[in-house]
């Protein structure tokens, strides 16, 4: 193959970014906008030793599950990957999804495992909680959006159709503020100007929200007028902050967070759960699908009341306080310090005595609580895209907890990871849960029980 080159191709399935896949003399070819099923013709544009990638020139023969994307900058944003793609079809694929990273990683007992239909939205849309839009000026216009798949252009985006409409209301809104008090803009480019980013969370529960401005520097022109504009936009608007950032970096937030109105936190509720969360915290993204995965979860762990549990990765404690009430003992850990703060201030804030949270690696506390004759009867993990530490999974094995729950984001390195974790687990099921709908992500959660020898 070389680059221009023009062929037919049947596309066979999708990639774990959403592309299509075909095979063209026994190489593998991306195609973005494809989907299985289809009989397409494509333009080669880039080549590599094990694969390809090519434009989508038409499409010959369409599946049955094409649908029009309903975003105007689909195509240029590179947000979301699937929106071409019905619903019903992104549930299927999704589950092809995991079922792929099985064959390609543990294909010994690819075919024995059981992969449970995708759960799903009733609506799939507008369901985020919260938008992070840059802030960029062209002549006297101010936009907040996102950039442009792979470029440095910015779309200005006025109703985002995975985001809540509050927050795309807030965010068009506070740019037009922006816009009119002509307030200092970012530029990407000089790296001059004061604000950066508009960073918009609500409370889908409690009908609160909250902006935080992300600007280069601590002073704030016109911040009385500012704030008072604001305000106006929406009276669920409980909490302005300013985030100061004044590194030359990819990442929205700096150290330094200022409460320029009303309460540093805001307050929203999952399940039986109440958390309050400052602009900074980290919090999940679709509520409603979370109430479904962690009640995956707690099936999988099948607790009575007499377990005692372990949350590695545990985060700011949501799933180990989620899997609390059922359990005897409830033990979480890890690495980042202000996480174990507040995973301790939740399970204070809830009542829970059983519950305790330590900052350190999960491999360590496990073997040192080993040491000292304790070994818990349930570990649940969810850990980074990059999946478990070598080091985590071989002391997993030497302890061997009767049941292991895997919760993921990333098929491809849960898959890797069973291939050690089966040396002395039986996995039950996996169940996929979609909690990014028009998105090629997908997330699992995989039942695992001790073997009997």
């Amino acid at each position: 193959m070389e680059v221009g080159q023009k062929f037919p191709l049947t596309i066979k399935r999708l990639g774990i970014n959403g592309e299509g896949v075909g095979f063209y003399k026994r190489n593998v070819v991306f195609v973005k906008g494809a989907l299985p099923g289809e009989e397409v013709t494509v333009k080669v544009s880039k080549v590599q030793r094990n694969f390809a990638e090519a434009d989508l020139l038409n499409v010959r023969k369409e599946s049955e599950y094409r649908q029009e994307p309903s975003c105007p900058v689909y195509a240029e944003c590179g947000g979301c990957q699937l929106q071409h793609l019905t619903y019903g079809g992104q549930l299927k694929e999704k589950r092809d999804m995991v079922l792929q990273s099985l064959e390609k990683y543990v294909k010994p007992i690819a075919a024995t495992l059981e992969v449970r239909p995708t759960i799903g939205m009733d609506n799939p849309w507008h369901y985020r909680n919260k938008s992070s839009f840059q802030v960029r000026k062209e002549g006297k216009r101010v936009y907040a959006g996102l950039f442009s798949e792979g470029t440095n252009k910015l779309l200005n985006i006025n109703d985002c159709a995975v985001q809540h409409p509050l927050t795309s209301k807030i965010t068009v809104g506070t740019r037009k503020i922006l816009q009119k008090l002509n307030i200092s803009i970012y530029d990407g480019k000089s790296l001059n100007g004061l604000v950066r980013t508009i960073v918009v969370r609500t409370a889908i529960e409690t009908g609160e929200t909250q902006v935080c401005l992300v600007t280069t520097r601590k002073e704030l022109p016109h911040k009385e007028e500012l704030i008072e504009r604001m305000l106006k936009i929406d009276p669920s608007i409980v909490s302005i902050t300013q985030n100061v950032n004044r590194e030359k970096t990819s990442l929205i937030f700096g150290d330094e967070t200022i409460v320029l109105y009303g309460k540093e936190t805001i307050h929203e509720k999952l399940g039986e759960l109440a958390f309050d969360l400052s602009s900074r915290a980290f919090f999940q993204l679709n509520p409603e699908q979370t109430v479904h995965l962690y009640d995956e979860i707690k099936r999988a762990a099948m607790l009575t009341g007499r377990e005692t549990v372990v949350d590695a990765y545990c985060g700011v404690g949501t799933i180990g306080l989620w899997l609390a009430r059922d359990a005897k003992e409830v033990r979480g850990m890890d690495v980042v310090p202000e996480s174990i703060v507040d995973a301790k201030k939740n399970a204070r804030n809830h009542g829970f005595k059983h519950v305790r949270y330590y900052t350190g690696t999960a491999e360590e506390w496990l073997e040192k609580w080993r040491r000292e004759g304790f070994i818990p009867d349930v570990i649940t993990v969810d850990p980074p895209r990059t999946g478990l530490a070598l080091s985590f999974i071989k002391t997993v094995l030497k302890i061997k907890p009767k049941r292991f729950v895997y919760t993921s984001c990333n098929p491809s390195t849960f898959a890797k990871d069973l291939a050690d974790l089966t040396k002395v687990y039986n996995v039950e099921y996996i169940q996929p849960v979609d909690m990014f709908p028009q998105t090629a992500r997908v997330e699992i959660v995989a039942k695992m029980t001790l073997k009997t020898k």
